[in-house]
């Protein structure tokens, strides 16, 4: 097992669901934390939470992925030592709407693109270079089981997370020789904020979609990141998929009728 004391891992969407359970879960291997999302009030919050409950030093960058020139230049102005992360995990995603394709909102298919797609590439393409430069790093990936089956109005948020699994492939062949691993999760039903932003706030639609299961928590997801990280160096972890048991594919799944 190796060790992530004071090595910085780099988590993007952190202040909910798996990026927030990501975030406690290195902090409690004593890594430090590099972490974004937009909501600053959220990430000063979640910072303060971790120095005091496991001491580490902690950096935010209030940041949109959407946004390339943003997020160069936050990066680029990084200290010379919070540029040696040693794991990246790309978690920043969402999913907007059900929408049949031939009626989908533009507006969707463009947040889910831009956010599920190109927002990891931009942080990509600044982080990748740092590690291969050490010699050393870790790249996880969080996809879906949506990149692998399509289900009933799923289409383009579907292609998104497809299109991230084959970025991981592409990735493990790019970095042959480097040193750098990647990780690709494709997590299935988890109970995080992830319905409640795709039906656009809509609460009693969102809770449906739990109901009679136990989904999977965004903290088994980061059980699994951290498992992967921790490997020996010669071990690459290159490709989970992790559904709870109440699942089978994103279209079959078992609801335990309510009682009483």
């Amino acid at each position: 097992m190796v060790s992530l004391k004071n090595r910085i891992v780099f988590v993007t969407g952190a202040t909910s669901g798996i990026g927030l359970s990501c975030a406690r879960a290195f902090a409690a291997e004593g890594a430090r934390l590099l972490l974004a999302a937009r909501r600053r009030a959220r990430l000063e919050s979640l910072c303060a939470e971790l120095a005091e409950r496991y001491k580490t030093a902690n950096r935010i960058l209030e940041l949109d992925v959407r946004q390339q020139a943003d997020v160069e230049r936050a990066l680029e102005a990084l200290p010379a030592e919070w540029k040696a992360v040693e794991v990246l995990v790309n978690n920043a995603g969402l999913s907007r709407g059900l929408d049949k394709l031939h009626q989908g909102k533009l507006s969707d298919w463009e947040e889910m693109i831009d956010t599920n797609i190109k927002g990891l590439l931009y942080v990509s393409r600044v982080v990748i270079p740092w590690m291969v430069d050490r010699g050393r790093g870790h790249i996880i990936n969080i996809g879906s089981v949506a990149g692998r089956e399509v289900y009933p109005g799923g289409n383009v948020y579907c292609a998104t997370k497809a299109a991230v699994r084959a970025l991981s492939q592409g990735l493990r062949v790019d970095l042959l020789g480097t040193n750098v691993r990647v990780t690709n999760i494709d997590p299935g039903m988890v109970e995080t904020e992830f319905s409640l932003v795709r039906f656009h706030g809509d609460k009693e639609r969102a809770d449906k979609v739990y109901k009679g299961i136990k989904p999977l928590s965004g903290d088994d997801i980061a059980d699994l990141a951290v498992f992967c990280a921790t490997r020996p160096p010669h071990v690459n972890i290159a490709d989970v998929l992790i559904m709870p048991t109440a699942q089978a594919s994103p279209a079959f799944l078992h609801r335990e009728e309510s009682k009483g």
